[in-house]
């Protein structure tokens, strides 16, 4: 195998990035997700009514995977949404969700490609800033990725 950061290597044309497709879902697209966090099955029918109302957000909310050309599955995902605001002059907030690289081949910078795909894309859709949330154990890595902690994180459940 060729190595992780040579141009035109290898790896780089194994593990492409690319928006998200409605065949994914075939290509392991929820089992990805499951590694996450709690994620049901989804009937295509179910995933299919989902992607087409994301898809009427346009470029306000985007899901990006790679897929992994040797074996046809999905090797890694996130999503970054866009929120729009009154404070700093009608400002854009990108908020991502939902990084994650498929167990079996993480430390390959796979997660390094999702986070500044859509960091890039918040950037381009004028965002002044992009946040997330993650734990304790996650924050190396976004640091490695070039994110700092600011004030705390509060949740409430409705389930």
């Amino acid at each position: 195998m060729g190595d992780i950061l040579g141009n035109g290597s290898v790896e780089q044309e194994r593990f492409q990035i690319r928006r998200l497709e409605v065949s994914d879902k075939s290509k392991g697209f929820i089992e990805i997700l499951q590694q996450l966090t709690v994620c049901d099955s989804v009937s295509d029918q179910q995933f299919e009514e989902r992607y087409q109302e994301l898809a009427k957000l346009g470029d306000d909310h985007l899901i990006c995977v790679i897929e992994d050309s040797q074996t046809g599955k999905i090797a890694a995902t996130g999503s970054v949404f866009i929120e729009k605001k009154f404070i700093r002059s009608c400002g854009k907030v990108g908020h991502i969700e939902d990084v994650v690289v498929d167990s079996s081949i993480r430390g390959m910078q796979l997660g390094k490609k999702v986070v500044e795909f859509l960091t890039d894309h918040a950037r381009s859709m004028g965002c002044y800033k992009v946040i997330l949330d993650c734990s304790e154990a996650n924050k190396p890595f976004y640091e490695k990725c070039g994110y700092k902690q600011k004030e705390v994180q509060m949740v409430k459940y409705f389930i």
